[in-house]
C-alpha cells in the first residue's frame, strides 16, 4: 500500500483545488487484524484544521478554523498527507463565501470516505472552535513503575487484584505510537472510560506505553486499545478516544465507544 501513498514522499503543495488530492484507505485492511471479529464500538474520528485558506471573489485570502467528523463505520479512513494537501490545495482558488467552501468540503470528503463527513467551518476572528480540555478522571502518568517494554503486548493486560466493579475515567499524556509508512511519531492523550470488573492501572499503564515502537494510523491504534480491553478485562461498557497533537495544521480525535455518547471535541493542552 505504502508505494500508492503520498505520505513520506516529497510533493508540491498544489495551491489550485484538487479534490483528486484525496487519499481513501481501506479500514477493513486493518480490522480484519483486531483481535475481534465483530467490532462492539461505534464512534468518528474527529479532524480539526488550523490552517485553511482560500480567496473571495475580489482575490482577497480568507483564513478559517475547520471541524470534520467522519464515522466510523465509513468504508475508508482518510489518510492524513493527502488531507492536508487537499485543504492546501484552496489556498490559491476563488469561492463565494464560506459556505460554498465547506460545502465543496463536506461533499468531497464524504466521496473519499464512502459514507456522510460533516465539515464545519468558522471564521477564525471568531472564538476558539476547541476550548481546552482539564483531563477527566484519573491520570495515570503519576504511577511510579519499571517500563521496558515498547513493543506492543496486550498480555500487559490485567485486572485488580480485588476486581470488584467500578465506573472510572482513566487518562495518560504516554501514548507514542509511528506513522506505518514514514516511521513519523504520533502523540496523544488517551482516554479510558469503563464499567466493569476494576483494571489494574499499573498494567494498563504498561500496555499503553508498549505502543512506543508500534507502527499503525491514529484510528487504528484507539480500535486495538478498546479491542484488547474489550477481549481481555470484559468490561459492561467501554469508551476509549485519543487527542493526538496537531500536524501540518490537523489534528485527529478518534473516538470508540459501546454506548450511545456525545464526543465534546474539546483540545488537550498539547493541541
Amino acid at each position: 500500500m505504502s508505494h500508492e501513498l503520498l505520505l513520506g514522499k516529497p510533493v508540491l503543495y498544489p495551491d489550485q483545488y484538487d479534490p483528486s488530492l484525496l487519499h481513501p484507505v481501506p479500514r477493513a485492511l486493518n480490522r480484519s487484524h483486531l483481535p475481534l471479529t465483530a467490532l462492539p464500538f461505534h464512534g468518528v474520528d474527529i479532524w480539526n484544521g488550523y490552517e485553511l485558506s482560500w480567496l473571495n471573489a475580489n482575490g482577497k485570502p480568507v483564513v478559517s478554523l475547520g471541524e470534520f467528523r467522519v464515522p466510523f463505520d465509513s468504508p475508508n479512513l482518510i489518510e492524513s498527507k493527502s488531507f492536508k494537501l487537499y485543504l492546501n490545495s484552496f489556498n490559491g482558488s476563488r469561492f463565494a463565501d464560506l459556505n460554498h467552501v465547506q460545502a465543496k468540503m463536506q461533499h468531497d470528503l464524504s466521496v473519499a470516505a464512502g459514507a456522510p463527513v460533516t465539515a464545519q467551518l468558522q471564521p477564525a476572528s471568531e472564538s476558539l472552535l476547541r476550548p481546552q480540555w482539564p483531563g477527566d478522571g484519573i491520570c495515570l502518568d503519576e504511577i511510579d513503575l519499571v517500563c521496558d517494554q515498547y513493543d506492543l503486548n496486550p498480555e500487559l493486560l490485567a485486572l485488580a487484584s480485588d476486581p470488584g466493579s467500578v465506573r472510572e475515567t482513566l487518562h495518560s499524556q504516554l501514548l507514542k505510537s509511528n506513522c506505518p509508512v514514514t516511521g513519523q511519531p504520533d502523540w496523544a492523550t488517551v482516554v479510558i472510560r469503563y464499567h466493569g470488573a476494576a483494571i489494574d492501572h499499573a498494567s494498563l499503564l504498561r500496555y499503553i506505553v508498549s505502543f512506543r515502537h508500534h507502527a499503525e494510523f491514529h484510528e487504528h491504534c484507539i480500535e486495538r486499545i478498546f479491542c484488547d480491553l474489550w477481549q481481555r478485562c470484559h468490561p459492561v461498557s467501554l469508551t476509549v478516544f485519543a487527542r493526538y497533537t496537531r500536524r501540518g495544521g490537523l489534528d485527529i480525535n478518534p473516538y470508540r465507544s459501546s454506548d450511545e455518547m456525545v464526543f465534546d471535541n474539546r483540545r488537550a493542552a498539547r493541541q
